[in-house]
């Protein structure tokens, strides 16, 4: 109890503090960017030290700052935010749910830094937000996505939503698996009981996009999946059922029944 109210304070007060700091950061430099160097370098170790979270990174050679990229993640817990912010030492921006844009502090630190929303229940403003994420990719910003469009409950990887890998057939930039194990030990879905441990981030040589045809969004989300699946295993996770692939259109977590799957394959 100690520790869960410990945390609850620490991201409170440390939240509050950093979200004027990422705010003057930008009018001073009128450079959105600056905001992330606030969270990787301020509020993201902090928050990971308040939860006792001992961060190992494994394959950073495999992140390249010169090189705009989709790096795709896991989802299991809320802290696997900060752990991304310093796992993945570029310039990105998260692509996140249209909810976490009311969330105090975090959510108002995504939307004034240029993060961008998706209305997953909105199709045309989905379509929209994500035209945004592959304009800022020309211009040479990298994006961080959760195609899980959720956190897992039990560790294990659940079916990709496919339209990001419609970002990145428009984008034709390299994406990046980026796998993370042990958030979901340290800070539990929808819980604060926390618990000290150590978190791992392996992050997966980048794939080439030029290889896949222009509407192979299934074929790529698979391709991705697979890398995060046995990734996911090597760090002694759980890893994911390779069957369940792609998720059922407007659905979180539940995966494209096999017949829908292979009436749309032919």
């Amino acid at each position: 109890m100690l520790r869960k109210l410990w945390c609850i304070l620490v991201v409170t007060v440390w939240s509050a503090v950093c979200f004027p700091l990422a705010c003057l950061a930008m009018l001073v430099t009128l450079n959105p960017s600056r905001s992330v160097g606030v969270a990787r370098r301020l509020w993201s170790p902090v928050l990971l030290w308040a939860g006792g979270a001992k961060l190992e990174v494994i394959g950073g050679e495999n992140v390249d700052p010169k090189r705009p990229t989709i790096y795709v993640g896991n989802h299991l817990s809320t802290l696997d935010i900060p752990a991304h912010f310093l796992a993945v030492p570029v310039d990105f921006r998260f692509v996140a749910k249209s909810q976490l844009r009311w969330v105090p502090f975090i959510g108002w630190y995504l939307w004034i830094a240029g993060h961008i929303f998706i209305d997953r229940g909105d199709r045309s403003s989905a379509i929209a937000s994500l035209d945004k994420a592959a304009r800022q990719i020309r211009a040479g910003t990298s994006i961080f996505l959760y195609p899980e469009g959720t956190r897992s409950e039990d560790g294990s990887i659940l079916p990709f939503k496919k339209g990001p890998f419609a970002l990145a057939l428009k984008a034709r930039v390299p994406i990046c698996p980026v796998t993370i194990e042990g958030t979901d030990n340290v800070m539990p879905k929808n819980s604060w009981n926390i618990t000290p441990g150590p978190v791992r981030v392996k992050i997966g040589r980048p794939i080439d996009t030029t290889g896949f045809a222009d509407n192979d969004r299934e074929g790529l989300a698979r391709a991705v999946r697979a890398q995060i699946i046995a990734d996911s295993l090597s760090l002694g996770g759980k890893g994911g059922d390779p069957d369940t692939a792609v998720a059922a259109p407007n659905r979180e977590g539940v995966a494209q029944r096999a017949s829908s799957a292979t009436s749309k394959a032919s």
